[in-house]
């Protein structure tokens, strides 16, 4: 399976609390939510296209328990999104969660890398990672991530997590889809091309 990664970012880069003003206070993060104003028909669609792509999911413990928490409470019969949360297998990256409620899903408890590596080599379309910021950067540091569907609200948050460490691995992307909405979010489809080159801006 392709591993692909959508994660709500905004223009100063931060993906920490999109959803809600609770989602997550770590850190002290006052200002959650913020792409609830901007979040158009157009996104929605798009966030309807990658799910049906989608044949299991990948999540970090905290979004594990976000989701949990709301969408088995999401029954109608034609939302993508809900359909595809409450039946399809999901993989719950953590060290403390024994006894998930919400199936079907299985918790990875042990060398995360080796794991996902595992997951990778199955057959299927995507395994798919929503939200998690610290698994996606953990992923990333390990080559695991194929593309990238980076959603980019135009608003300037402030404070709060970036979706990339500030030191990290060094990444070329290439652009495969790109389109923006009704709103101004940007909508980018990144691939994976191995290490990033530098060069030397030379003035004729």
């Amino acid at each position: 399976m392709k591993l692909t990664v959508t994660t709500f970012v905004s223009i100063d880069g931060v993906a920490q609390g999109p959803g809600g003003p609770e989602e997550d206070l770590s850190g002290g993060f006052e200002h959650g939510g913020w792409v609830v104003p901007l979040f158009d028909d157009d996104t929605g669609a798009f966030i309807e296209e990658v799910f049906g792509r989608g044949d299991a999911f990948l999540l970090g413990r905290k979004t594990y328990d976000i989701f949990a928490a709301s969408w088995p409470n999401a029954t109608d019969p034609d939302d993508i999104v809900a359909d595809r949360l409450n039946t399809l297998p999901k993989f719950v990256a953590s060290t403390t969660l024994t006894d998930p409620k919400w199936g079907p899903t299985t918790v990875l408890d042990g060398d995360i890398v080796s794991a996902v590596a595992e997951l990778k080599s199955r057959p299927g379309r995507e395994l798919q990672v929503h939200g998690s910021l610290e698994l996606v950067r953990t992923l990333h540091e390990h080559d695991l991530v194929d593309e990238h569907n980076l959603l980019t609200f135009p608003v300037v948050v402030g404070q709060g997590r970036r979706l990339f460490a500030e030191r990290g691995l060094d990444t070329r992307m290439s652009l495969v889809e790109s389109r923006s909405t009704s709103t101004g979010v940007i909508i980018a489809v990144y691939r994976r091309e191995g290490r990033a080159e530098f060069g030397t801006m030379e003035v004729e």
